[in-house]
């Protein structure tokens, strides 16, 4: 049979291991910064694609 775990406690236990690596702040920072300048990219694709006039050549008949 298993052990309830308790949620606070593994937070704390968690939180309070020195040998844990975690991102931290700055993983975050890099990681939002990355979103943030992937929206740009995005939209600005999506300007230079609406300014696009694309009309298609009929095609010929060769009898």
């Amino acid at each position: 049979m298993s052990t309830p775990v308790n949620p606070v406690q593994l937070a704390t236990a968690l939180a309070l291991d020195e040998a844990k690596v975690t991102p931290g702040l700055l993983g975050f920072v890099v990681f939002a910064a990355l979103g943030v300048a992937t929206w740009f990219l995005l939209k600005s694709m999506n300007a230079r694609f609406k300014k696009i006039d694309f009309a298609e050549q009929p095609e010929r008949e060769d009898d």
